[in-house]
């Protein structure tokens, strides 16, 4: 059974509404000193969370690039859908690549320093990171679902019986 295609657009707006849901939970920031405290809890998290990201995307990225060779020497037809998922897949694994590196890029300020800063700065940089957060997340939950589609694409294609 192949899986739907509209698995990753769903699993990308779940883990999108899951955020919002889990930013509403927390509440908002109406000080400094608690937009301080929590960019303080989530810089360590998100440091952990972007490498892993960016570590993930990297190894996709290259996977990507051996699928397609190694659908090129099994000298079977694919269509274009095939090798159209493999690209999108290179593509959001890019993008979320790029993201993970721009969010940890900006969790190396060191906010501790900028105390000469408005208030509302601390919770805008917070809003911003938790929501980069999300959305890297989000988009990595579509990427890893796609890649199901295309793996279980390919199988079916290959194996010679009608059981997959």
């Amino acid at each position: 059974m192949i899986l739907n295609a509209r698995l990753p657009l769903v699993g990308f707006f779940a883990m999108i509404g899951t955020g919002l849901a889990s930013r509403w939970a927390n509440g908002y920031v109406y000080s400094s000193v608690e937009a301080k405290q929590l960019l303080d809890a989530l810089s360590g998290s998100a440091l952990y969370l972007g490498s892993a990201i960016a570590t993930s995307s990297a190894t996709t990225l290259a996977l990507m690039l051996t699928l397609v060779g190694l659908v090129k020497r099994l000298d079977q037809e694919f269509d274009t859908d095939l090798y159209q998922r493999v690209a999108l897949v290179s593509r959001l694994s890019a993008v979320n690549l790029i993201g993970a590196v721009v969010l940890l890029m900006l969790l190396a300020m060191p906010v501790g320093e900028f105390d000469n800063l408005p208030p509302s700065w601390f919770a805008t940089l917070y809003n911003i990171l938790y929501g980069m957060m999300v959305f890297l997340c989000a988009l990595i939950v579509a990427i890893v679902l796609l890649l199901a589609i295309t793996i279980e694409t390919l199988i079916a294609k290959i194996t010679p019986s009608e059981d997959v």
